[in-house]
């Protein structure tokens, strides 16, 4: 008989034969910073993460340098919204002095901005409304004038989040022609119209005032479909391909590592993170430990990068050993 207990006896055999490691190196912490002076926000569906006005961010950032998290990714709340979301590209705007801030004063942080309009329209969707709906073409032309301004800005990668058609090859596009050939692209490339998103809008004030997303996000239920979008991404110069959320899409996570020869990040979004200290906090599980299987199960299925709220918890445990 092969006993294949032979190789789980102890926890020095069982760290000779892991086949998966998490490290810290994989991570990207979201940050919310939001505009004005002396603001630092519990988001009550989230416990443990805030936002920040900028002359507080150093409170969060310090602790992130400490634990060496590699990256963060920025997310910005306005004073001003409008029907076209014109605050993405004010040079002046809260997410470019984020990033001027950040650079100067944390210059080995890796800095990647978050590219939409939801958290700067006033009615909540990513892009300009026409007929009640979002006009892709129309949006895009807006996409590239964000970019340009978060690159101007000294911003190390940018994402786009709004999963409008042709995205990538616009932004390729308009950083190309603008002096920026060599600043990097991570996808949102498979994204889905998910209900796990739901403590996110509370975080980033992102709710669409009227109707959902799914007429742009993609639908739960299609896996085939997440492969197409990928390659368009990938075709039109992705430097990293992304699947969001990640918990109930490791099948999407794995079928872009089998498929495609990029980093492939994944998203642990908020309701992921929310349902874990939920449950902990009454006591139903050991959040720690669900914590870091669930983390770990994301790198398993295939994610080079992981972005996630869990970041400084997870790098305090692994950090110790």
């Amino acid at each position: 008989m092969f006993r294949t207990r032979r190789l789980r006896k102890t926890e020095g055999i069982r760290r000779l034969v892991r086949e998966t490691k998490l490290s810290v190196d994989d991570f990207i912490y979201p940050l919310f910073i939001e505009e004005g002076k002396n603001i630092k926000t519990g988001i009550t569906s989230m416990p443990g993460i805030h936002r920040y006005s900028l002359d507080r961010i150093s409170e969060e950032l310090d602790e992130v340098v400490a634990l060496n998290i590699p990256a963060v990714l920025l997310f910005g709340i306005p004073t001003h919204k409008d029907e076209e979301g014109t605050e993405t590209w004010n040079d002046n705007g809260i997410m470019q002095n984020a990033v001027r801030f950040i650079k100067k004063n944390y210059p080995n942080l890796y800095v990647i901005t978050d590219v939409c309009f939801c958290e700067y329209t006033s009615h909540g969707h990513c892009g300009i409304i026409h007929n009640n709906d979002v006009d892709n073409d129309a949006t895009l032309v807006n996409l590239a004038k964000q970019v340009i301004s978060h690159a101007k800005a000294g911003v190390d990668m940018v994402a786009p989040s709004g999963m409008m058609d042709g995205t990538i090859n616009m932004i390729r596009q308009s950083l190309d022609n603008s002096g920026f050939p060599n600043l990097p692209i991570m996808g949102y490339s498979v994204k889905y119209a998910s209900a796990f998103y739901g403590p996110f809008r509370d975080a980033a004030d992102s709710a669409p005032t009227f109707g959902d997303r799914r007429t742009y996000q993609m639908d739960p239920s299609n896996r085939d479909e997440g492969l197409r979008e990928a390659t368009f991404d990938d075709e039109e110069g992705a430097d990293i391909l992304m699947v969001k959320p990640a918990l109930s899409y490791l099948d999407i996570i794995r079928d872009l590592k089998n498929n495609f020869d990029r980093p492939i990040a994944c998203y642990n979004v908020s309701g992921e993170y929310a349902m874990v200290k939920a449950a902990a906090e009454k006591g139903w599980i050991d959040g720690e430990r669900v914590m870091m299987e669930s983390l770990l199960s994301m790198k398993r299925a295939g994610a080079d990068i992981i972005i996630t709220y869990f970041a400084k918890e997870a790098a305090r445990i692994l950090n110790k050993r």
